[in-house]
């Protein structure tokens, strides 16, 4: 017996089709359905590889009393984050002001008639335990409450519609005197400090915060803090760590520890691209670790071989469980990555073991229920002997060598994975469909290491991704934020516009950079094309900033929110800012530049209020304070592109002034040109940081 979410085309939302609960797909027939009936909406947000949503998948929404009270006295709605942020984080917001905390899975009680929340928690278990009800019994307090509570639940929810509609506006007049090279300081020292006091259970990789800090260490503000340390820390944990894997490439989603040794084992493609940038950017800041250099290799590896589509886009993610075998009942966490000590004596020689032991955290009681996660202990290159031990690792692992392992089909489900004859371990689950924003933050990341480390095939695999979303994502005009087997779906909302323009933006300068004649203008054109309908429709004229979602994709939300907090993926709106400025300066369209003034006014206050929620809006204050353009030829712009200049474009000219080398311009004025490349490079160095 299957519900209505056998015939959804996300996998979040397929893996509940068997649920005996009756859900229903977010839609206005469920919300009409609803009001009809005067049942309270149960809510349930998540995503396909989070593993406390599958927990409860398993437990709590497969359970037959509580199925049979759910449906009989509530309207259960199942949403996946990743097709709807939008609504996710409404309701994530409104979960953090009832409980001071948020996660996923998100379970929200709503009432039908306005959507207004009134309860939320996340992982309910099955019995009572952890501390917490049994999910049975929370739904009958729910309902006990919702028939005969009434007047306080009107209170309670008007006090979150006018909690959610403040937070909405963001106008509350503070911080709107403090000067803006202040607010830069505030927002360095804020990052600076949440990077450097790395001391609770779990470590994520927080980019938006080592890029701020990167960015603005070249402005020597004075501080307790080293920021070159910490950023080039940051990488350190990154390349070296058991975030990373160590044999086939690619980072996990965080660590369950503040040693970054033990991950949490699903892959996300926004953490990865990302990363790659990160990395990127510090060795063209002259934080050349080899590590660096191997992790970027060998996740473009990864890339290439599990999650690029034969059509050339990115899948989404891949699940931290698998099974062990084909007959287990339940997937077990890591077991795709992990080695016992017992198996690592059978793969490899005493030699390659114990210089496996003296360079990585392995030891006989492992360091992860009785396994071993993959640690590096020191820095500097890997000596071949250990690269072939790894390599063994991986046949073990794929069946197969690297060299020869061109593309690892997908396990698009459990039954998939337990049906199919692999050649090693049990992959985990992949999703397959492509997320526009995902794809753009891995295409930036991809342009960038092209251009620092000269790699052309790295461009190529961006420019595929990025040609795919231009031929396919574009409905009737309107582009559109999901792919489902060529199939567009979902309108694009503000994550996607803003991080697919600035991969348009990076392909064009890591076009420059790499002498790619024939494609940079391509890139920009599609760029500002792209910027006109973002700005028409999700562009707030009476607040300034940019919606999540487009005016005509807005009707069954309670309040149309502009985010700017950055989370696990940067915010929109700090990223679209930064890219007004660069269109600015490479299209000589004050418009661009009159939208990015009139948004960093309408985000001062909460950037003054709450520095450490929103670095990627001082990274656009950045832009539009020491935005500098480098006219220049093509190869004056072939030797800067794999420097760090953070502030800079660059644009290939062919008639520059007689006995020049290029000329730079600060904003909205132009120095005398360059006579030479140490003239422009100190015209370049002060035009970084004259603000």
């Amino acid at each position: 017996m299957t519900n209505r979410l056998i015939e959804a085309k996300s996998l979040y939302l397929r893996k509940h089709a068997l649920n005996p609960i009756d859900w229903w797909p977010w839609s206005e027939e469920a919300l009409a359905t609803a009001r009809a009936k005067n049942r309270p909406i149960f809510l349930s947000i998540g995503y396909s590889s989070c593993h406390w949503c599958t927990v409860m998948e398993g437990e709590a929404f497969s359970d037959l009393a509580i199925a049979e009270y759910m449906n009989a006295n509530f309207l259960p709605i199942k949403v996946d984050r990743e097709e709807r942020p939008d609504i996710d984080s409404i309701y994530m917001q409104a979960l953090q002001m009832m409980s001071g905390q948020g996660g996923w899975p998100l379970n929200v009680f709503l009432s039908p008639e306005d959507l207004v929340p009134f309860y939320a928690g996340t992982y309910f278990p099955l019995e009572p335990r952890y501390g917490r009800p049994g999910f049975l019994q929370v739904l009958q307090a729910i309902r006990r409450y919702y028939d005969s509570e009434k007047d306080d639940l009107q209170q309670r929810k008007a006090a979150m519609v006018e909690a959610l509609l403040t937070s909405a506006v963001l106008q509350d007049g503070q911080a709107g005197d403090v000067a803006e090279n202040e607010l830069l300081r505030q927002g360095w020292k804020t990052s600076t400090a949440i990077l450097a006091h790395n001391e609770t259970s779990n470590s994520f990789p927080m980019i938006p915060y080592g890029e701020l800090v990167l960015r603005l260490n070249r402005l020597n503000i004075a501080s307790e803090y080293d920021g070159v340390q910490i950023v080039t820390q940051r990488g350190l944990d990154l390349a070296l760590g058991g975030i990373y894997d160590h044999v086939g490439g690619g980072f996990h989603r965080y660590t369950v520890d503040p040693t970054w040794t033990v991950p949490h084992f699903e892959k996300m493609l926004y953490d990865n691209g990302q990363i790659v940038e990160y990395l990127a950017n510090l060795w063209s800041a002259g934080v050349q670790e080899p590590a660096f250099e191997r992790a970027i290799a060998k996740t473009v590896e990864w890339l290439k071989r599990e999650m690029t589509a034969p059509e050339g886009y990115f899948y989404a993610a891949q699940d931290a469980d698998s099974f062990t075998n084909s007959t287990a009942a339940e997937s077990e966490e890591g077991a795709f990555y992990v080695w016992r000590y017992s198996e690592l004596e059978q793969l490899l020689t005493t030699e390659e073991l114990t210089e496996l032991q003296q360079q990585f955290t392995v030891s006989p009681h492992g360091n992860f229920e009785g396994q071993n996660v993959l640690q590096r202990r020191h820095l500097g290159q890997l000596s071949d002997k250990l690269e072939i031990a790894l390599e063994k690792l991986f046949i073990a692992r794929y069946g197969v060598n690297a060299e020869s392992l061109d593309t690892f089909p997908p396990a698009r489900d459990n039954q998939e994975a337990k049906t199919t004859n692999w050649p090693g371990r049990i992959p985990s689950v992949t999703d397959t469909k492509m997320i526009v924003a995902w794809n753009s933050l891995m295409i930036s990341g991809l342009a960038r290491a092209a251009a620092v480390f000269q790699q052309p095939s790295y461009l190529e695999i961006a420019a595929k991704a990025a040609n795919f979303i231009l031929v396919h994502q574009f409905v009737d005009g309107r582009f559109h934020r999901l792919n489902y087997d060529k199939q567009p779906h979902v309108l694009a909302q503000s994550e996607d516009y803003a991080f697919f323009i600035k991969a348009l933006l990076d392909l064009h300068q890591a076009s420059l950079g790499m002498g790619n004649v024939s494609s940079p203008a391509f890139w920009l054109e599609k760029a500002i094309a792209l910027q006109d309908e973002f700005n028409e429709f999700l562009w707030s004229v009476e607040l300034g900033g940019y919606y999540n979602a487009s005016f005509d994709a807005s009707q069954d939300l309670i309040v149309r929110e502009r985010s700017y907090a950055d989370n696990a993926t940067p915010s929109a709106n700090g990223i679209a800012i930064a890219n007004l400025v660069r269109l600015t300066l490479l299209s000589d369209n004050l418009h661009y530049l009159n939208l990015a003034e009139q948004g960093l006014k309408a985000f001062k206050s909460v950037m003054g209020r709450a520095p450490q929620a929103c670095p990627s809006l001082f990274t656009a204050l950045d832009w539009y304070r020491n935005s500098t353009l480098i006219r220049s030829n093509p190869e004056q712009i072939h030797s800067l592109t794999p420097k760090y200049l953070p502030t800079v474009v660059f644009s290939a000219v062919s008639n520059l002034p007689e006995n020049s080398v290029g000329l730079v311009c600060q904003g909205l004025k132009c120095l005398a040109p360059a006579e030479n490349i140490e003239h422009l490079w100190q015209q370049v160095q002060q035009s970084q940081s004259r603000g």
